[in-house]
């Protein structure tokens, strides 16, 4: 059996390729960004790669092709896939009929951190000796690739909203039928694909509707759309998540402010303290939700306590790229107002007055439309300084945004520019924070080695 992957650099689709590797099939691909770590994993899994979508890297013919959603009609690869008839599915329809059809799958929805409460939640079951099976869309620290068949009964997966492929414009988390879900939270995003907020609630009831009567629902008890979707109805039993006291069936309660160490309750009971390393409120709230989900699973809430203090993060969530000097250099993927806010608060209670220098590229499509435009600024607040990459094919000025912001704001085009400005202006001490959901030029080793120089 042979599959060839088109967009296999894509997190997901990359993930698909390697759970087809392990599940003995033969793997080929085709991608046109090709970066790390998604480049880097595959080929330290021996998946050979190939740039651009040439109809000859399909000759000869493969058993199927998996078309990833960043494909659209006129891309050549696609259009000979169809011209001559071979045989072609997504990358859900995949891993539903040839990895999930037979599995207990605990799926990771909403807008923010279904990345790191998927990666805690699968370590949990690793911890709790279940070997579980994951496709995740990042590399946890604790396994060191974004995906695995597993031997257990158990399936973790990051249940994400965006549409399945140019002839399937579900959201992807429709195929994966779930048995245990957790709703993390819901915000707009994904313009690009939704005309509003509701478009997006639709497809949240529709994967609400797949969960059976005796699985189980975990939301976040603080959010208003995701009670809106549930009101729309809901056939499985639900336990709430909340930091606020009272209103939910399970709860964190901080005993640190950087989030380090908090107490878990449960109906109001304490039912263990945990430290770990991941820092601010919403790994709090993560890591209650992975906690919940691994009881459904049949894990002792005390052994899911003991798992976080061994969790190594996920790779590009906060991640500290290099320390020269007194100065540190963090990649986070963060790329939502919300995002971006929550984790400077984050850093801010791990750091104290401790300068935060911000880095952002506004690289998501929601973003490149301006859909966020106006909350853009004052979700920056946190940082002591700010520099922002405007990319020549953004579809608005950065420059035009930012009057309202009451931090030092550079805004430029060259990421050499930027790159030098930072090394020139930061000192002992300082944390210089890269936001982006792509390579950003690969200016975090730049930067690094740049410090390393000076």
């Amino acid at each position: 059996m042979h599959i060839h992957i088109l967009g296999i650099c894509g997190t997901f689709m990359g993930g698909i390729a390697l759970l087809a590797r392990e599940h003995g099939v033969q793997v080929s691909g085709s991608d046109a960004n090709v970066y790390p770590p998604m480049s880097t994993q595959l080929s330290e899994q021996g998946i050979a790669l190939n740039e651009g979508y040439e109809p000859a890297h399909l000759d000869p013919a493969p058993d199927s092709v998996v078309i990833g959603n960043a494909m659209s009609r006129g891309n050549a690869a696609v259009e000979y896939t169809l011209n001559e008839g071979l045989a072609y599915t997504s990358g859900p329809q995949w891993l539903s009929e040839q990895v999930l059809h037979d599995r207990w799958v605990l799926a990771v929805a909403g807008t923010h951190g279904k990345t790191s409460t998927a990666s805690i939640l699968a370590w949990i079951l690793e911890y709790a000796g279940l070997s579980p099976g994951f496709l995740i869309g990042g590399v946890p620290g604790n396994f060191g690739i974004s995906a695995r068949l597993g031997s257990g009964a158990f399936f973790v997966v990051e249940a994400d909203e965006y549409d399945t492929a140019f002839f399937d414009k579900r959201s992807k988390f429709v195929h994966y039928h779930p048995r245990t879900l957790i709703l993390n939270n819901l915000e707009f995003d994904h313009a690009d694909i939704f005309p509003d907020l509701a478009a997006i609630q639709t497809q949240f009831h529709h994967l609400v509707r797949t969960v059976p009567g005796n699985g189980l629902i975990i939301t976040n008890a603080a959010d208003a759309n995701l009670d809106s979707v549930l009101e729309r109805g809901c056939w499985t039993p639900v336990e709430r998540v909340a930091l606020q006291a009272g209103i939910a069936q399970w709860q964190g309660q901080m005993q640190s402010a950087d989030g380090r160490c908090f107490d878990v309750l449960l109906d109001g009971r304490h039912a263990g303290t945990v430290n770990w390393d991941q820092l601010g409120d919403h790994g709090v709230h993560n890591a209650l939700a992975a906690i919940a989900a691994a009881r459904h699973a049949g894990v002792p809430v005390a052994q899911s306590i003991a798992a976080l203090a061994g969790f190594k993060g996920v790779k590009r969530r906060m991640e500290v790229r290099g320390a020269v000097n007194g100065i540190t250099v963090y990649d986070d993927f963060a790329h939502h107002p919300t995002a971006i806010a929550t984790t400077l608060q984050g850093l801010r209670r791990c750091v104290g007055d401790a300068r935060i220098l911000l880095l952002l590229e506004p690289r998501s499509n929601t973003m490149r439309m301006g859909i966020h435009r106006d909350s853009l600024a004052a979700s920056m607040q946190g940082a002591d300084c700010i520099w922002l990459h405007q990319p020549a094919d953004i579809e608005w000025s950065l420059r035009d945004e930012m009057h309202a912001c009451e931090v030092p704001v550079v805004i430029e085009e060259s990421i050499a520019a930027i790159t030098a400005d930072v090394v020139r202006k930061a000192r002992s001490g300082d944390h210089i924070l890269v936001m982006s959901n792509g390579a950003f030029g690969g200016i975090h080793e730049k930067i690094v080695k740049a410090l390393q120089d000076a």
